[in-house]
């Protein structure tokens, strides 16, 4: 039913976008510069995902702006977010992009985020998906299904922007499975992450889709890496799916299902299922900063909704960001809510979870 409700909330919501501007109820960005600010370094999945919107939005604008992405990366994007919270709106100028990793430190109430959600003014929000890939001389260990068993006893380095971000579901997805993986923590963005596994200082690594699908593909297709499997997707009722971007790998469900000791009900498994619910179907949202007026926030949705009504989207958007929903008006709110709240049961066991596991203390 979410799926459908999001669905129709979209095409609800874009025709009322339409019709604002229409009626004349639009900002005029002629000869002006839009900064699209990213809170990660330039080489990860929101790098990519804001390059690859950024000259379409330009020409979806009225007075076609330049668009220009930039990047403010630190603390897994606390630093670029707190910052953008002390943004208030002028002229339409200066927009966000978001990630998970910017999502969970606020849904865990850590200490070093000053930023409230509430405030901000979403405009699209992006849904994705997450393939997690070994060496081949590690992944030809894999048993049936992508059975984990035999890799219980090697020693995994992985490089991590840190246990409180969106990180936090690859690593509760590998201690599920029973792995010994050591997180170097620290790093400013995913893509530094695949550039340690390239060095062969990481031995396991996750890509968010659209990294993977630039960066980790040509590895495959190279034969120094090899994919293992996707997070999922979730179907119309909530249950966990194949990724339909990566048809052909299981999912982490199914991996959990092969591999002896990986269960896929109780406490642990539903604090990872929230988790990765909050962080991927809306992974990544753009917003205009507080204040932002309705004819502001109405020309910017009707932008990202023209962009998605291009008859060319479906072809050239499936190759950079894969096959997710990008939602707009109503729709990216009721995405934004989801990604922000999970139930405080899902709270706790990982708060419990960072502060045995990681000595993370969040207070």
């Amino acid at each position: 039913m979410l799926k459908k409700t999001l669905a129709a909330l979209a095409l609800t919501s874009a025709l009322v976008a339409t019709q604002s501007v229409a009626d004349g109820h639009q900002i005029d960005l002629s000869g002006k510069t839009v900064e699209w600010i990213i809170p990660f370094s330039e080489t990860g999945g929101s790098a990519k995902w804001a390059n690859f919107y950024a000259p379409l939005l330009s020409e979806a604008l009225p007075g076609n702006p330049t668009v220009v992405v930039t990047f403010n990366p630190g603390a897994g994007s606390t630093k670029g977010a707190n910052a953008f919270q002390e943004m208030g709106y002028e002229d339409g100028t200066t927009i966000f992009g978001s990630s998970g990793s910017t999502q969970f430190p606020y849904l865990l109430s850590d200490p070093r985020v000053r930023y409230e959600y509430s405030d901000w003014n979403v405009v699209l929000a992006s849904g994705t998906g997450g393939v997690a890939y070994l060496p081949p001389e590690l992944s030809a260990q894999l048993g049936d299904g992508g059975d984990a068993s035999a890799l219980q006893g090697e020693d995994f380095i992985y490089g991590s922007q840190g246990a409180t971000r969106l990180d936090l579901v690859p690593l509760l997805a590998w201690e599920m499975l029973g792995l010994q993986v050591e997180p170097v923590f620290g790093i400013e963005g995913r893509g530094d992450g695949r550039l340690m596994f390239e060095r062969g200082e990481a031995n396991i690594d996750y890509q968010t889709s659209s990294s993977f699908l630039s960066g980790v593909t040509p590895l495959v297709e190279a034969g120094t890496a090899a994919p293992w499997f996707s997070f999922g997707a979730l179907d119309a009722d909530g249950n966990i799916v194949r990724d339909p971007t990566f048809p052909d790998m299981p999912t982490f469900k199914e991996v959990c299902e092969a591999t002896e000791g990986c269960e896929t009900s109780g406490e642990q498994w539903d604090a990872w299922k929230a988790f990765f619910v909050a962080g991927f179907p809306a992974q990544k949202m753009v917003f205009l900063p507080a204040g932002a007026p309705d004819n502001a926030v109405a020309t910017f949705t009707e932008a990202f909704a023209a962009i998605q009504e291009r008859d060319d989207f479906a072809e050239i958007s499936r190759a950079r960001l894969g096959v997710y929903p990008q939602l707009t008006g109503s729709a990216a709110q009721t995405a934004m809510a989801s990604a922000t709240d999970v139930p405080q049961e899902a709270k706790d066991f990982v708060i419990n979870w960072l502060s045995e596991r990681y000595g993370v203390v969040l207070q």
